[in-house]
């Protein structure tokens, strides 16, 4: 009977540690929305990130706004956006960089004008969540290009 017990305690035990460990990251910030899901564009980035759609891309708005939450570290690959792209800072501290130029380091309440056609990566700092929205602009003609990931060396 204490075997049967014992070995009842231990299937539990891992059952409840492997439902936690699925259990998705809840963002270390406060923000206004909901952390979203795991990215599904997450192919397109370095490290764990959350969006969660605000408004999808349809025939009477035409703008779909996104809320991506970043991890530590986590960060876009180089990309470019042919009708632009607007970055309004939740929460956190993010970098954002164009390509040839300094990183800038994004705080709470800044918001980032990206030309059409203009390379860039975007994402957290390495030691803080990250959270902001994206607004695609000039659609429908707004496709992303995904290009190399952003390397270590260029991060820091």
């Amino acid at each position: 009977m204490k075997k049967l017990l014992l070995t009842a305690a231990v299937v539990l035990s891992l059952i409840s540690f492997n439902t936690g460990a699925q259990e998705m990251k809840k963002a270390e910030i406060d923000t206004i929305f909901e952390q979203g899901e795991p990215n599904p564009y997450g192919k397109f980035f370095t490290g764990q990130t959350y969006l969660r759609m605000l408004s999808n891309n349809d025939d009477v708005f035409n703008a779909p706004i996104g809320n991506v939450t970043f991890e530590p570290g986590a960060r876009t690959n180089w990309h470019k956006h042919s009708g632009g792209q607007i970055l309004l800072v939740l929460s956190g501290e993010g970098r954002y960089q164009e390509r040839g130029k300094e990183i800038q380091i994004l705080h709470k309440g800044d918001v980032i004008r990206i030309a059409p056609e203009v390379e860039h990566w975007h994402g957290a700092a390495p030691d803080s969540w990250f959270d902001h929205i994206s607004i695609e602009t000039n659609l429908p003609n707004n496709k992303a290009t995904w290009l190399e990931p952003v390397s270590d060396t260029e991060y820091k």
